[in-house]
């Protein structure tokens, strides 16, 4: 039998992977950071929050100073150095408006990709969920529903930065037809309405389109909530355009599998949701939906172990709001 609280429910996975220590980089990097930092590393505090398979410490410089470091190389994950390299890119150019850590460099040499920032002195919201600081969150998200997207900022529309993604229910449904797929484990709702649900999906980048700055990876560990009451905004390589709901929509599957409310509670009444198109809501839930739940079935990436059950847990959460929007029987 799973592991449950005490309310009986079963507890959401945690959102971290694993992590290689501050010294799995080489030295000769790790004296090329202290270089451009100015100072000698002391100290290395792990981060184990996020799923990357690299290097996330928190670091106590000589003289007193903190920074913060991301480092991988491709023998942790081949996809992880183009994360980190995109994440730089888009770090580099966010404006002050953004409630964002400040990139301090970064650097690509001998197949690594090191990213060095300023530390914030925060933690990440407590899980479950509390009222407080679900509501601090929420103006957060907001706050950055208002920002459009300056030039030359270099993110791409949702469409292309997600296109691929969004199309899991359309694979599903081929690889069922070609007989590659049976549907084990599939959701018997979904496995009834596998070709709406296909359907649905296939319009969602029109109906999300905008000019707004979307983080597009909002999660509780991607949030620092800080002493001061400020909500920092962390890890950014996903950043796209898309429409004023767009971010907002893919937190909330994962606040309602940490124990928050139902995220039909918060959508229809938040700010960021105001006006929004339902049918284009609908859409984009069913993209994000079969995302998650089309990846949970697939094998774990190299170096990222826990990754398919957080996204199943979060994808159980995000068709339940689909069933919900949908009426479908």
């Amino acid at each position: 039998m799973s592991e449950q609280t005490k309310s009986g429910t079963v507890p959401a996975p945690a959102a971290s992977g694993v992590r290689a220590p501050w010294e799995a980089v080489p030295a000769e990097l790790r004296a090329a950071v202290e270089a451009r930092l100015g100072a000698a590393v002391l100290a290395a505090e792990t981060q184990s929050g996020g799923f990357s398979p690299g290097v996330a410490a928190r670091l106590r410089l000589a003289g007193g100073r903190r920074a913060f470091v991301k480092a991988v190389s491709a023998a942790a994950n081949p996809e992880s150095p183009g994360i980190h390299r995109s994440e730089a890119r888009i770090a580099g150019a966010l404006p002050a408006a953004v409630p964002a850590p400040r990139l301090l460099g970064s650097f690509d040499r001998d197949g690594w990709v090191v990213l060095l920032f300023e530390d914030v002195e925060g933690r990440t919201p407590a899980q479950p969920w509390q009222p407080a600081e679900l509501d601090r969150v929420l103006t957060t998200v907001a706050e950055l529903a208002a920002l459009t997207v300056p030039e030359p900022l270099p993110v791409p529309p949702a469409a292309e930065r997600l296109g691929e993604d969004f199309a899991g229910w359309r694979r599903i449904a081929a690889d069922h037809a070609a007989g590659a797929d049976d549907l084990a484990g599939l959701d018997p709702w979904a496995v009834r309405n596998l070709s709406r649900l296909a359907a649905a999906e296939a319009d969602w980048a029109a109906g999300a389109a905008g000019d707004t700055l979307a983080h597009s990876d909002l999660r509780a560990d991607n949030l620092l909530l800080t002493d001061d009451g400020r909500v920092v905004v962390v890890d950014w390589p996903w950043a796209c355009r898309a429409a004023p709901w767009f971010d907002l929509l893919l937190l909330l599957p994962s606040v309602a599998m940490q124990g928050g409310p139902r995220p039909a509670e918060i959508f229809d009444h938040h700010p960021a949701a105001a006006g929004a198109d339902p049918a284009a809501v609908s859409a984009a839930l069913a993209g994000f939906t079969g995302y998650l739940l089309g990846h949970a079935r697939e094998p774990a990436p190299p170096g990222l172990p826990t990754l398919r059950a957080f996204q199943a847990a979060q994808g159980a959460a995000a068709l339940r709001w689909l069933t919900e929007r949908t009426g479908w029987a």
